[in-house]
């Protein structure tokens, strides 16, 4: 199964979850001394590898973060070929000031939010569903 693509259904149908606990972005020459099973998400970049992992293995690790963020993924099955919806989540979060990175997976969005900003989130994105 290929996912959503129709920007309406996407929309009508994310249903945002949080996923509890706190995350950081970390940058890392390597990921051989972490345990992969530690690590939510890398993407290997030219500069470094980056990491996404709950804060308290980050803390144990001695990992540099500058940010404390929350984890909502849109539990809708979207479409990697899918066409706006990243924009449209994005604008509205924007428009109340909360930033977001967005890390897209096979069957889901994930987006990172700064903890402060979760609740607010979350409200935002659940009100493309009313």
């Amino acid at each position: 199964m290929s996912g959503e693509k129709d920007l309406q259904v996407l929309l009508k149908s994310m249903k945002p979850e949080h996923v509890s606990g706190d995350y950081v972005f970390c940058k890392v020459e390597n990921v051989k001394d972490i345990n992969l099973d530690k690590i939510e998400m890398f993407f290997k970049e030219k500069e470094a590898v980056t990491v996404i992992l709950k804060k308290e293995i980050a803390d144990v690790l001695q990992l540099e973060y500058s940010t404390i963020m929350s984890w909502i993924t849109l539990t809708v099955h979207s479409s990697l070929e899918a066409v706006g919806l990243t924009a449209a989540f994005s604008k509205a979060l924007s428009e109340h000031q909360i930033s977001c990175n967005v890390v897209a997976a096979f069957y889901h969005d994930h987006i990172f939010v700064n903890k402060k900003d979760t609740q607010k989130a979350m409200e935002i994105l659940n009100s493309f569903s009313l």
